[in-house]
């Protein structure tokens, strides 16, 4: 049984001086930021703060905040690529991240050889990376372009490469940002149906998205995150009911009825 497990999770991002000004100008962007200091007395952004949750096999999370909110800086957390400043995550399970298109990739390898490379980074055997090449290079439709360097690739191309591989194999933890239904619409078309494959039978579910829709569909909870904190936890239609203005929360209400 798959389990997802998050403990006063909190990430802290320093603020540099200015002539360090690639983070310093992300961070004060954000209107939500939160400021403090770290125990060195160096200036920080709290950019989680104290995040509680447990997931276990048949939980679908969604995500909700806005822009800036922290939603996906937690997937980052989840997956790996940050490591929290305080609190403890625990993960059992075979994880897929759906977060950034060129994630994981070696830009100045070809296409086919990142796939080889993820199919080692799996511990697949020979056979299976072999089945891993033929579905992506199906799936992606990428055909020659395979065989140039990722460097080359338009946006699209990285898009649909790092789709592909990241949902050859159905995962126990699936945590996906909403970049992934959004792109070119013929094969954001055939990319979601993938993806509601890969939701049906992934175990747990975390799914950050500013569509109430998708969120109602595919989720049996909601986590509201409001400048790197938790506003409210529980299921779609009354954490939706706070977050929304009265009169899209009724629409939306309107809609899920039916007629």
């Amino acid at each position: 049984m798959a389990n997802l497990t998050a403990s006063d999770i909190s990430i802290d991002f320093p603020l540099y001086h200015s002539d360090s000004r690639s983070l310093k100008k992300t961070i004060l962007g954000q209107a939500s930021a939160r400021f403090g200091r770290d125990t060195n007395n160096r200036p920080v952004v709290q950019a989680l703060q104290n995040i509680s949750f447990s997931l276990n096999s048949g939980d679908r999370l969604g995500l909700i905040g806005s822009n800036g909110s922290g939603k996906t800086t937690l997937l980052r957390v989840l997956s790996g690529i940050y490591q929290p400043t305080g609190g403890v995550l625990s993960a059992d399970g075979r994880l897929t991240a759906l977060l950034d298109p060129g994630q994981g990739m070696n830009h100045q390898l070809t296409g086919r050889e990142n796939i080889r490379l993820r199919g080692l980074y799996l511990g697949l055997s020979v056979s299976q990376t072999m089945e891993l090449v033929k579905d992506v290079e199906d799936f992606s439709e990428l055909g020659h372009f395979l065989d140039l360097p990722v460097r080359n690739y338009s946006s699209g191309m990285t898009i649909r490469l790092a789709f592909a591989m990241a949902t050859a194999f159905p995962p126990e933890i699936l945590l996906m940002d909403e970049w992934i239904l959004a792109g070119d619409a013929v094969f954001m078309e055939k990319a979601k149906k993938r993806v509601e494959g890969m939701v049906r039978h992934a175990d747990i579910l975390v799914l950050a998205s500013h569509s109430p829709s998708i969120l109602i569909e595919w989720c049996n909870r909601l986590l509201w995150i409001e400048n790197g904190q938790i506003r409210g936890d529980g299921d779609p239609m009354s954490i939706l009911e706070q977050y929304l203005p009265p009169a899209a929360f009724r629409e939306l209400a309107k809609v899920g009825a039916g007629p």
